[in-house]
């Protein structure tokens, strides 16, 4: 599956598990240990509009980038959502992103490698927000998709606070969301 068909599937996917979030749902946890539900859908849309600055001026501003992770969640944080993923697909969608350099709070690399990241990211935030709202994840091939692609992008370099814990003992045979999140240090 070619890395822009796959985040394709990934945004599809988020889009149908963000469209089932409640507003009574929104203090539930998540798998992430220091997130909410409010916290995660936080996290995807301003990370979303990060991105898209990042691929469209090849980085993001100090202040910028404080803004958008200072700004409360807004309450239609479904269209929220939708405009910050599709500003980020329009970005990535570029001729010559993935040859271009961006520079992010951790880290300077090319355009694809920044896709394979979002790609990932999301796919393991989208299990998180349909594990925590009582959601299930459709697409399996695509989660086995961004799965594999997870493990070719996230080294030990990636392994700390802040960013993917340890990865976590799962059976060979559970769900591939499971399977998603115990590589990003989930307890599943």
């Amino acid at each position: 599956m070619e890395n822009a068909e796959l985040l394709q599937r990934v945004v599809d996917e988020a889009n149908r598990v963000i469209d089932g979030v409640t507003p009574d749902q929104l203090d539930a946890q998540t798998p992430c240990d220091d997130w909410k539900v409010r916290d995660l859908l936080h996290h995807v849309v301003a990370g979303g509009q990060m991105f898209a600055i990042a691929a469209e001026d090849g980085s993001i501003p100090d202040d910028v980038l404080g803004q958008l992770m200072g700004s409360p969640l807004p309450d239609d944080y479904k269209s929220a959502f939708q405009a910050s993923v599709t500003r980020a697909k329009t970005a990535f969608d570029a001729p010559g992103v993935d040859e271009k350099m961006m520079k992010l709070p951790f880290g300077d690399m090319p355009g694809a490698a920044v896709r394979s990241l979002i790609t990932f990211d999301l796919a393991t935030h989208t299990a998180d927000l349909a594990r925590a709202t009582g959601q299930s994840i459709a697409d399996t091939e695509m989660t086995e998709a961004a799965l594999a692609l997870g493990r070719s992008v996230v080294g030990p370099e990636w392994r700390r606070p802040g960013s993917f814990a340890p990865e976590r003992p799962v059976a060979d045979d559970a769900p591939a969301a499971d399977r998603l999140l115990a590589f990003a240090g989930r307890s599943v």
